[in-house]
């Protein structure tokens, strides 16, 4: 049997500009993309929710600060419980009928939300069915995404998720600086769920699961809708079922990562920059940006400041889009962490000089600092990390390293915002961002020295850099044997 020719997506688009084929269009690639992950904007919703929320309720319900700190990290273990089954789920339902069902436990969080708010351990069931969701989705919609893009814009569609969880952060803050009903407030952020069920349910399915379940003919039409009746898809369905073959050749079990060297050093790497992202202290920072404002007595409200820094967040990571391929990772890593480090040592000496000192003349080093955190934290240890560990593992052991890496990301997210205003009763708001800022500058010292530039590098020389070579050595070979496909 005669095998098929199979171009690669770059020898193709090359041989587009030279024959004439009709290139794939953008306009439903871009459409489906933006549709799916307004799922992210509702996770971006439900992370920033207790900024607005917590104060409401202490000051209706009278809950306690530990109460508080339960409401706002609830969401976090909630997300590492259901970012463990999410890749299995999708695998078996799809990646559109994953994320239709991952939503429905966000929309009921908000219902109970609204209608059983005084009951603090309805609180507690809704904030942790809506990090089910969060963390699900986090898992399924950059998936989706991936496997609907071509290669052109394949890197431009990938930062949509990110994008549209600081739009939903944004969204959040406004609405919580103009209501100040619980109910109203969760009610209507109860519609943008509705709005993405309703929408996604016109956008395809991944033609890669179609593939996978041996359904061409849907594979075909779905790959036809997102690339255009004009365009050729014969080679990349050939494509996309040879690589599912291989996939099927090549499955990892958890044991098999640890076999060599340079797969160890990326899960340290790859723990290493997951740990540093979460204990530089940014979700205890987005969960509770109003009462850090709050204590912090400036002239603008606490709602406007949270809205503020929400427009900055959106702004920084629509332009870190343009950075990182241009300036490289590692750069960017290491001007991020020094930069938060520097912006947390000055928010945490501006609360405990306050403390003993009237610093009203200097209210702005808050909002400043807080701006200049996010900035910073957005155009590099926001995500790069995620990037780093698909560009640092084979194709065959990436699966697993990234589940394993996503996992100890959310666990110690909860850790942080659960114990976050644990540690400013402990020990007062100022040192606490003292503490953080120390975190920060260790994890400069750890991107540093162990965590090596992989922009434009080919998986088997990434390997060779984490066994000590920059030629092929017998150790990077025997790696890329035994992680790549044969």
């Amino acid at each position: 049997m005669t095998r098929p020719v199979l171009l690669s997506e770059h020898s193709r688009i090359a041989l587009m500009h030279e024959s004439g084929l009709t290139p794939p269009r953008k306009a439903p690639q871009f459409i489906a993309a933006f549709v799916s992950t307004l799922s992210a904007v509702c996770l971006g919703m439900v992370f920033s929710w207790s900024s607005s929320a917590i104060p409401i309720l202490e000051k209706e319900f009278a809950i306690t600060t530990a109460q508080g700190a339960w409401v706002g990290s609830l969401v976090t273990l909630g997300a590492f419980v259901g970012a463990i089954p999410a890749g299995p789920m999708a695998q078996l339902t799809g990646r559109k009928r994953a994320l239709q069902i991952l939503i429905i436990p966000l929309l009921s969080s908000w219902i109970l939300i609204a209608f059983f708010c005084k009951y603090i351990w309805v609180l507690y069931i809704a904030r942790f069915l809506a990090g089910i969701s969060s963390g699900g989705i986090s898992v399924a919609a950059p998936m989706y995404v991936t496997e609907l893009a071509h290669v052109s814009i394949r890197g431009t569609l990938g930062t949509f998720f990110q994008v549209q969880i600081t739009i939903g952060i944004l969204f959040e803050y406004l609405l919580g600086d103009i209501i100040s009903d619980i109910r109203t407030l969760s009610l209507i952020s109860a519609v943008l769920p509705v709005v993405f069920l309703l929408s996604f349910a016109f956008i395809p399915e991944s033609p890669v699961y179609l593939c996978e379940k041996a359904k061409l003919q849907d594979a075909q039409r779905s790959l036809l809708w997102f690339r255009g009746k004009d365009y050729e898809i014969d080679d990349e369905l050939v494509k996309i079922t040879e690589d599912i073959e291989e996939s099927k050749r090549n499955k990892t079990k958890l044991f098999e990562i640890f076999k060599c060297k340079a797969t160890y050093k990326g899960l340290i790497i790859s723990f290493g920059l997951m740990a540093f992202q979460q204990l530089s202290g940014v979700n205890a920072v987005l969960f509770y940006t109003n009462k850090i404002f709050q204590q912090s007595g400036g002239s603008l409200s606490p709602g406007q400041c949270s809205i503020l820094v929400g427009a900055v967040q959106v702004f920084a990571t629509l332009g870190s889009t343009l950075l990182i391929d241009r300036a490289g990772r590692k750069i960017l890593l290491v001007l991020s962490d020094l930069v938060m480090c520097i912006s947390l040592a000055g928010l945490g000496l501006y609360f405990y000089l306050s403390e003993f000192m009237d610093l009203a003349a200097y209210s702005f080093i808050p909002l400043m600092s807080v701006a200049l955190f996010i900035v910073f934290f957005s155009i590099g240890l926001g995500p790069i990390p995620w990037m780093i560990v698909s560009e640092i593992f084979s194709p065959k052991t990436r699966g697993v390293a990234s589940s394993i890496s996503a996992s100890l990301n959310w666990f110690l997210a909860f850790l942080i915002t659960n114990q976050f205003a644990n540690m400013i009763s402990a020990i007062g708001i100022g040192p606490t961002f003292m503490g953080f800022s120390v975190l920060c500058g260790l994890g400069t010292g750890f991107i540093v020295i162990l965590v090596p530039e992989t922009k434009g590098l080919s998986t088997e020389e990434v390997a060779n850099i984490l066994v000590g070579s920059k030629a092929p050595s017998p150790a990077g070979e025997k790696c890329n044997k035994m992680t790549t496909l044969v």
